[in-house]
């Protein structure tokens, strides 16, 4: 969130908000067009509310005579907008925004102080200026209020009919445990106090960039400045082992991918949370189940889900049901399916998958090989998967030359024969995008990346993609692999900067920042709260689906263990396993080459 960012970030927010992401492979930055006529609203429902009653209020007050003004009406009207749009709000203008005499509208300003509507921050270090802001009790109550106003608005009118959330609502369904909707964020008590703002180190994901869009509006709610970083997902690593390095850290929160935690751990590049927090502030049940665990190693905590994304299965629904085929539920229907749907002399293929060298490809063979049933180590086998919780205790040993894994090898060389012409240089990005543009049938993707063609209109798979877990082999079942980042403390950050830090965390990933997210752009859902937020459901179907998918038991981390050498194994796996795709290798000889590999790098130590 720099202002004027170096090259390699591309977050320029004023330039892109959402219309430009990174190239996760080569960390580039490259147009989107489904984000391109996306802008950053801070809580749209919420909005849309105050902006009706604004202009409803000028319309009564403009066309009936006599009239009478409700400046505390006025008041909180303005100070919500403000709120969603980041702009600063002093006691003056507000007594402005009131349309009374200034001794009256002062009058009023501090009746609705006294309600506990209005928090007042101090601004300057002398404390004679301040910043005013809605208080929580404001912003639950105006939630409400706001939802009230547009199912009165729709029975009054008849905007569209009744939906599944009136109906929900008259028969007790808003009343229903986690159904209520989120309020907004409210801003902190006391401002930030980080010299040069707060500084992230995060990925060029969607997500990430849904954040840096939102830069004004957090900027309210913390205080202070905030300057994002955004690096492609080799890059990131590689920069947060540099700045482990440095005798103090350039950041005071930094993303970490989900593999990764237990080599951080290891080396000593983050903090225990239990450490510098009371972990119960983060309300640590409402996380899913799969994506907290993830966040542990040796069972204490390290991280905050800041994404919980699973990686399914994308089709196309009409495709499917005018050939009348079978749902990509196995391996077998996935092959039956591409191989019916691949017409290449129409510039249709079967399926988009990540198969470039490299990370891209070796995260797909793991989480292949997980789909036929094999872990990548030899861990324990329990109800509904594997034991991940004593990984710390080491001594595991590859296992990427079963039967089960040369299954899985084979089954990545028969998607080649149903794939668009570039796979074997189609990472994270290049294989949702021509799924996006009506050319792929199916398409292995992270939810994180849907909005490419869930928020485009214009694009063939928008209303037409289904979701399913990954197609599992004869040995294997429907799990969904858990990708996603966790926000981290770095070891090396100053003391003097830990107590605003850990606020700031607490922030960005509480139930009414993870519900702007997905407002605004972001299909991860780290909260079931948030999953089960009526305004939140509305937007796509992927939240739903998640939440089913974790009580399911679904959502599984094991595919990709997060031991402390997995970053390298999944290198070498990405590296043989794509000749192996170019035919330089055959498939035993290349899994026979990873598992002696894999062998020697498992026996040396971390450091």
């Amino acid at each position: 969130m720099h202002p004027k960012p170096r090259p390699e970030t591309g977050t320029n927010p004023d330039t892109m908000k959402h219309d430009t992401v990174r190239n996760i492979q080569s960390g580039q930055s490259m147009a989107v067009t489904p984000l391109d006529a996306v802008s950053a609203v801070a809580n749209p429902e919420l909005d849309r509310v105050t902006e009706f009653l604004s202009g409803l209020m000028i319309e009564l007050d403009s066309s009936l005579e006599p009239s009478t003004p409700n400046p505390h009406l006025k008041m909180i009207l303005h100070l919500l907008q403000c709120h969603s749009e980041g702009r600063i709000v002093s006691p003056s203008s507000l007594v402005a925004a009131a349309g009374v005499p200034y001794a009256t509208a002062t009058r009023k300003l501090a009746e609705v102080e006294a309600a506990g509507l209005i928090d007042r921050r101090v601004r300057t270090r002398t404390g004679k200026s301040h910043s005013l802001h809605p208080s929580a009790r404001l912003l639950d109550g105006f939630s409400q209020l706001a939802d009230r106003i547009e199912r009165l608005a729709r029975r009054s009118f008849d905007v569209s009919g009744p939906t599944p959330d009136t109906t929900d609502y008259y028969f007790g369904g808003s009343y229903q445990p986690g159904r209520a909707a989120i309020a907004p964020p409210r801003a902190l008590p006391e401002p930030l106090k980080l010299s040069g703002g707060l500084r992230i180190l995060v990925h060029g994901d969607p997500t990430f960039m849904v954040m840096d869009g939102l830069k004004r509006q957090f900027e309210q709610i913390v205080g202070t400045s905030i300057h994002q970083r955004a690096f492609s997902i080799d890059r990131l690593r590689e920069e947060a082992l540099r700045n482990a390095e440095r005798p103090k850290s350039r950041y005071d929160l930094i993303a970490v991918d989900l593999p990764w935690v237990g080599e951080f751990v290891e080396k000593g590049i983050i903090r225990p949370l239990d450490t510098v927090m009371d972990v119960a502030r983060l309300d640590p049940a409402d996380f899913h189940t799969a994506g907290w665990r993830a966040a542990h190693w040796d069972g204490r905590p390290y991280g905050v889900p800041s994404q919980t994304t699973p990686e399914l299965m994308f089709y196309r629904k009409d495709w499917f049901a005018n050939e009348g085929l079978d749902l990509p539920t196995t391996t077998d229907a996935v092959l039956d399916a591409a191989r019916h749907l691949h017409t290449p002399q129409r510039g249709r293929y079967g399926v988009a998958w990540n198969a470039a060298r490299g990370t891209a490809l070796g995260h797909t063979f793991m989480m292949t090989c997980a789909a036929f049933g094999q872990p990548i180590i030899d861990m324990p086998r329990i109800a509904g998967g594997y034991d991940t919780d004593r990984l710390a205790q080491g001594g595991f040993t590859p296992t990427l030359n079963t039967d089960r894994a040369l299954e899985a090898a084979d089954y990545l060389m028969q998607l080649l024969d149903y794939s668009p012409p570039d796979i074997l240089s189609m990472s994270w990005y290049e294989r949702v995008r021509p799924f996006g543009a009506g050319h792929v049938a199916m398409a292995y993707g992270y939810t994180l990346l849907a909005p490419y063609f869930e928020m485009n209109e214009n694009s063939p798979a928008h209303g037409n993609t289904g979701y399913l877990p990954h197609p599992h082999g004869p040995a294997g079942s429907s799990i969904a692999p858990v990708g996603g980042y966790v926000l981290c403390i770095p070891a090396n950050l100053p003391e003097d900067r830990l107590d605003d830090t850990v606020e700031a965390l607490v922030t960005f990933t509480s139930p009414g920042a993870q519900k702007l997210y997905a407002q605004n752009g972001s299909r991860t859902e780290p909260r079931y709260s948030v999953g089960a937020d009526p305004e939140v459901r509305r937007l796509s179907p992927i939240f739903g689906l998640l939440d089913q998918m974790s009580w399911r038991d679904e959502l599984q981390f094991w595919p990709r263990p997060p031991i402390p050498q997995v970053s390298q194994i999944i290198d070498l796996c990405g590296r043989e396993l794509h000749d192996m795709l170019r035919g330089i290798i055959a498939p035993r000889d290349a899994l026979d080459r990873i598992q002696s590999e894999a062998e020697t790098i498992m026996k040396s130590k971390v450091t």
